[in-house]
C-alpha cells in the first residue's frame, strides 16, 4: 500500500471501486451530519485528515508495485467512526495520487478498499471491544491503531494476490510471499504508528477533553481525572455516537 498506477488489471481495479464506493458514500453523509450538527469538531476533523496524510506520505518500498508505510487512520475512526474516516482516507488518497504520485487513480478503489474502510473498521473494533472489556483508554488506542495499519497490509496482499497468482501454487502462494515481505518492514511500522497514536491522543485528552466527551471517546471507561458522575451523564449521547 499504496498500489502504485496501472498496476492492477483493470477489471479488478474497477471491482475495488465498486466495492468501496458505498461506504464512501456513507461516510460522505455521515461527515455532512457531524459537520452540520457540530461546527466546532471541523478543526478536530482536519487535524485527522492531516494525520492520515503526513503518516501515509511515508514510504518505504516493499513489494514490486506497492510499498510500506505507516497509515494514520486509527486515530481518525476512533475519534469520528470509521464512516467518516473512509472518506478522509479517500481524500488523502487522491490529493497523494495527484500530487505525490504516490498510488495512483485507477488504483484508488483498491487503496482506498484496504486504508479507508478495512483499516478504519478492523482499528475500531479492535479498540471497541477491548473498552467494553475493560482495557483503559490508552491500551485500547494502541492496539486499534496498530491493527488498522496491519489490516491494511493484510488486504493490500490478497489484492496483489488475487491479481498475481503464483504460477505454482495459485492465490495462496502469492499471498504468502507478498504478506511475508510485508511483514518485515509493516509489524515494526505498525508498533510505531500504535505509540505515535497514543501520544496523540494523550495530547488531546488534556487539549481537547470536552470534544472527546462529545465524541464518546472518553465515556466508556473513565479517564483520568474523570469521574463517574461525568460517564454516566455522556452514556446517552455515547449510544449515537457509535452508531454514527
Amino acid at each position: 500500500m499504496h498500489i502504485a498506477e496501472g498496476y492492477l488489471p483493470p477489471a479488478h481495479a474497477a471491482a475495488w471501486a465498486v466495492a468501496s464506493a458505498p461506504f464512501v458514500v456513507h461516510g460522505v453523509r455521515a461527515l455532512t451530519r457531524e459537520v452540520r450538527s457540530n461546527p466546532e469538531s471541523t478543526l478536530l476533523l482536519g487535524a485527522s485528515g492531516a494525520f492520515t496524510f503526513v503518516l501515509s506520505a511515508l514510504k518505504i518500498p516493499s513489494v514490486t508495485g506497492s510499498c510500506s508505510h505507516p497509515t494514520g487512520t486509527g486515530l481518525g475512526a476512533i475519534l469520528f467512526r470509521p464512516p467518516i474516516m473512509a472518506v478522509l482516507g479517500t481524500i488523502t488518497l487522491l490529493f497523494q495520487a495527484l500530487l505525490l504520485a504516490h498510488g495512483g487513480l485507477t488504483t484508488l478503489g483498491a487503496n482506498v478498499f484496504s486504508m479507508a474502510v478495512v483499516g478504519p473498521w478492523a482499528g475500531f473494533g479492535t479498540y471497541w471491544l477491548l473498552r467494553r472489556s475493560g482495557a483503559s483508554l490508552m491500551v485500547a488506542v494502541f492496539f486499534g491503531a496498530f491493527v488498522a495499519d496491519l489490516s491494511t497490509y493484510c488486504v493490500t496482499s490478497v489484492q496483489l494476490a488475487l491479481a498475481f497468482p503464483d504460477p505454482g501454487s495459485g492465490i495462496p502462494g502469492a499471498l504468502a510471499k507478498f504478506g511475508s515481505i510485508f511483514a518485515l518492514t509493516q509489524i515494526p511500522l505498525a508498533v510505531s504508528e500504535g505509540l505515535l497514536t497514543v501520544l496523540v491522543m494523550r495530547l488531546l485528552t488534556q487539549s481537547s477533553k470536552a470534544e472527546l466527551l462529545r465524541l464518546g471517546v472518553l465515556s466508556k471507561l473513565t479517564g483520568k481525572g474523570g469521574s463517574k458522575g461525568a460517564e454516566a451523564g455522556a452514556a446517552g449521547e455515547e449510544k449515537e455516537t457509535v452508531t454514527r
